[in-house]
């Protein structure tokens, strides 16, 4: 499994299907519920801000471009320092990973399956995710290239066959929200859209073949991601209104079950559910691999793959225990995660930089084109 290595380009993409993850289902409902018909703006004011995050994750992945996050803790804050926050920043993917195989179970159970136990679907995709964390992140990248086309195409179908059902009254009066509600909205927006990025460090750069390419992957993907759920909230407020969309679990869903095209072109919102299915195997995966590679590096496991299954059950009972009901869900994803996410995914990565601009810990190839750049105007 040594010396596995992700494109630029397919950076990109694993950046964009992560981004939109679980968020494509049910961020336009708490987003309707925060700040009502003024969600878009919410999402475009977080997109925006998201960009100011990304670009510090760049900036630490920039000073140990060979290590993953979980090394330069260690690198950074010593052997014992290290250690302690890496602990902490494994249970962010490992809980994560838990709660989406929880989404997936009660999404197939409540649409879908109603028969079938949420269990049964955990399982089920589960043992899809640890099969592809054997195979390694190459081969879950090339994966990714395949899903993004169609991704895009169904995304681009659902558009076409939802628009005729627009509303332009649902989004007004525009900017009627307070300013307070709008900043809960943005926080809420970047909780589930951007904190999470931080996870990809385990990745960028040091999976990566094209560190400056990738970086500005880095920023593509945030973006195009960021779109792509700004679209679907503001459809989800024009189509169904910022009351209903607030009252429904999965909106997204609501929303596909409305295209209705000359009374034949009916109930397709199975459409919905397999973009949602394409982003939430990107995001489970890269949770999944995370915690498992972290916790190879935490204890100097060479080899991570004989932790895969073990982490995989245990993931799979943390989707059975974390959330009763789906209500406890979404209050724990508005009150509880984005606090929990914002210690790991801004505050450490802020002490982690900070900390090597005091010890001079930089990219041994920052220091080696400084070099050539000192020999290149000594020898003119």
């Amino acid at each position: 499994m040594k010396g596995e290595i992700v494109s630029a380009q397919q950076f990109t993409i694993i950046v964009f299907l992560f981004s939109i993850g679980t968020t494509i289902l049910i961020i336009p409902g708490t987003m309707a519920n925060a700040v009502k018909q003024d969600a878009w703006i919410a999402a475009i004011l977080g997109v925006v801000l998201s960009l100011l995050l990304v670009k510090l994750f760049i900036s630490l992945g920039n000073r140990t471009p060979n290590l993953t996050f979980i090394e330069a803790n260690e690198k950074i804050l010593g052997k014992f320092m290290g250690k302690f926050t890496s602990v902490g920043f494994i249970f962010l993917p490992l809980l994560s990973a838990g709660e989406l195989f929880f989404f997936i179970g009660t999404f197939m159970h409540t649409e879908v399956m109603p028969e079938t136990p949420t269990v049964a679907f955990a399982i089920l995709f589960s043992i899809i995710i640890i099969f592809a964390t054997y195979l390694g992140v190459e081969v879950f990248a090339r994966c990714a290239e395949i899903l993004f086309p169609i991704f895009l195409f169904l995304f681009v179908v659902f558009i076409i066959c939802i628009s005729p059902q627009i509303d332009i009254k649902n989004v007004q009066p525009i900017l009627d929200t307070p300013t307070k509600s709008l900043l809960g909205g943005i926080l809420n927006f970047m909780s589930t859209f951007s904190f999470p990025l931080v996870v990809l460090l385990m990745i960028f750069p040091s999976a990566i073949n094209e560190h400056k390419s990738a970086q500005k992957g880095f920023y593509i993907g945030t973006i195009a991601g960021g779109l792509v759920l700004t679209v679907i909230i503001a459809l989800s407020i024009l189509v169904l209104g910022a009351t209903n969309t607030s009252h429904q679990s999965y909106p997204s869903y609501a929303l596909a079950q409305n295209i209705s095209i000359g009374n034949f072109l009916q109930r397709i919102e199975i459409i919905m559910a397999f973009m949602w299915m394409f982003t939430i195997f990107v995001r489970s995966y890269v949770y999944f691999y995370a915690s498992v590679k972290g916790l190879a590096q935490i204890f100097n496991i060479k080899d991570h793959r004989p932790l895969i299954l073990p982490l995989g059950m245990i993931s799979i009972a943390f989707s059975q225990i974390l959330h009763p009901s789906i209500v406890h869900s979404i209050n724990y994803n508005k009150e509880t995660w984005p606090l929990f996410t914002l210690t790991v995914t801004i505050l450490l990565p802020l002490l982690l930089l900070f900390v090597a601009k005091l010890r001079k810990i930089q990219s041994t190839e920052k220091i080696s084109n400084t070099i050539n750049d000192i020999e290149e105007k000594n020898t003119n």
